[in-house]
């Protein structure tokens, strides 16, 4: 049975939601073709026909979840008290605790670093239109200059938010945790 442009498109982007979801919660290396199309409701020789291999699926899928990001981000972060919300958010224990559904980077930074070129670039291409949007709401008038900054404060964010998921124990993780929040903010100047 031959299927429509539509349905395809369809079934490609649920195997890349389930993949960035299944990534986040297992790791890129810790996921397997036979588990991810399993989570996406279909069989293994389905992959092939909207994958090249692995590695082009994850590069789809951190592209998708760096897009899902910052859509995300700038419904949220339209102000600096936005922002500080933001912060708050991303430094929570309820996002510490919900790795699947969380960030990308936080999730995922240490094995996107050994990846394929082509997952680098999509991933360094999305981020940094996260970083621009936040540098340009600290400095309209000059974003380029906020830019370095605010990647400072993200690799900050996104390190304290491993640590506090890597320690054992929850108070100290909890400590991190604010701590982060109050250094963040100290930095971008909203506190």
């Amino acid at each position: 049975m031959r299927y429509g442009s539509e349905h395809k498109e369809a079934t490609r982007r649920r195997i890349i939601e389930a993949a960035g979801r299944r990534f986040k919660r297992s790791g890129i290396d810790g996921s397997g073709v036979a588990t991810l199309m399993k989570d996406a409701g279909l069989t293994n020789g389905a992959f092939y026909a909207h994958f090249a291999s692995k590695d082009d699926l994850v590069a789809n899928a951190v592209a998708d979840q760096l897009r899902e990001q910052r859509a995300s981000i700038g419904a949220q972060v339209r102000d600096r008290a936005g922002l500080e919300q933001f912060v708050r958010w991303y430094l929570s224990p309820d996002h510490r605790d919900s790795r699947a559904d969380g960030c990308p980077s936080a999730a995922l930074l240490d094995e996107i670093g050994r990846c394929s070129d082509a997952t680098r670039r999509v991933y360094t291409d999305g981020v940094l239109v996260v970083i621009d949007d936040i540098a340009a709401l600290l400095s309209p008038d000059d974003p380029g200059s906020a830019r370095v900054s605010v990647l400072g404060v993200f690799a900050m964010m996104a390190g304290t938010l491993q640590l506090s998921r890597a320690v054992d124990d929850r108070r100290l993780a909890d400590e991190l945790l604010d701590q982060g929040i109050r250094n963040a903010l100290a930095l971008l100047g909203t506190a």
